[in-house]
């Protein structure tokens, strides 16, 4: 059984004895990170070979940064989205043995009126159209786009869709371009293993957010249709949500999947 992970880790550094508490515990085979937040010479890499984990990175001082952790060594295959470049660190594609990994953390955008959500969209239209050769899946057909999408793609995905509806993660726009994405031959493998539940995978810090439920579903691992015919179970790992031991988790709940 292969274990996969997405989690945006909301700066690595400041999450690290976490994020090796969950490593230990939850075993995956391969994990996408997001939002590490720092430059590549900062990157611990002797703190995960510790824990059995080879690691790429696509880094950014402070800001943004994927990377994609593996028990076999990966090997680069894309680092960053073609012609959005300024967007910054946010896509790195990585071989694993027969599998196409891909971590990507698609620009928040804000909110509708700000600049940065045109900018988002148009980071949208590229990942569509990059989609066939970016996460291009070996012979073996399987490959995973993993990552923070920051969109909601349906009503159950969000605890309060008649509030929000139209505002940021909640637009036509962001769901047209992520049924694009999936028409490129990629399926949600939370839903395809769970059609008809409400789960989040992020709550705002603020306001209690987590306690009430009120959140909303934005991480995802999307599979090609080999990934899916070996699908076994899809988790959102909310215990790694609350806090740990005094440890201060990130916004995000880590989302794993189990393929055979």
């Amino acid at each position: 059984m292969l274990r996969v992970a997405t989690w945006n880790v909301n700066g690595l550094r400041a999450r690290l004895d976490l994020i090796l508490t969950w490593l230990r515990e939850r075993q995956p085979d391969i994990a996408g990170f997001q939002e590490i937040k720092l430059a590549e010479q900062q990157f611990p890499r002797e703190a995960f070979l510790k824990e059995g984990y080879h690691a790429v990175i696509h880094a950014q001082k402070g800001w943004n940064g994927v990377a994609v952790l593996s028990r076999a060594e990966p090997v680069v295959a894309q680092c960053g989205l073609p012609g959005q470049e300024e967007a910054g660190a946010r896509l790195l594609t990585a071989r694993v043995g027969d599998l196409s990994f891909t971590s990507i953390y698609v620009p928040n955008g804000k909110s509708v009126a700000h600049e940065d959500f045109p900018r988002k969209l148009a980071w949208l239209d590229g990942l569509v159209t990059c989609a066939g050769s970016v996460a291009q899946p070996p012979a073996s057909g399987a490959a995973i786009l993993a990552g923070d999408f920051n969109l909601c793609p349906a009503s159950l995905d969000s605890y309060n869709e008649e509030g929000l509806r139209g505002t940021i993660f909640h637009t036509d726009q962001e769901r047209e371009r992520f049924a694009r994405l999936l028409a490129c031959g990629y399926r949600d493998l939370y839903r395809e293993a769970h059609p008809d539940t409400r789960e989040f995978s992020w709550w705002d810090y603020r306001a209690g957010a987590f306690h009430r439920g009120m959140g909303l579903r934005i991480d995802f691992l999307l599979g090609t249709p080999e990934v899916c015919r070996r699908l076994r179970s899809v988790t959102i790992d909310r215990d790694y949500r609350k806090k740990r031991d005094g440890l201060t988790p990130s916004d995000h709940a880590p989302v794993i999947a189990e393929i055979e």
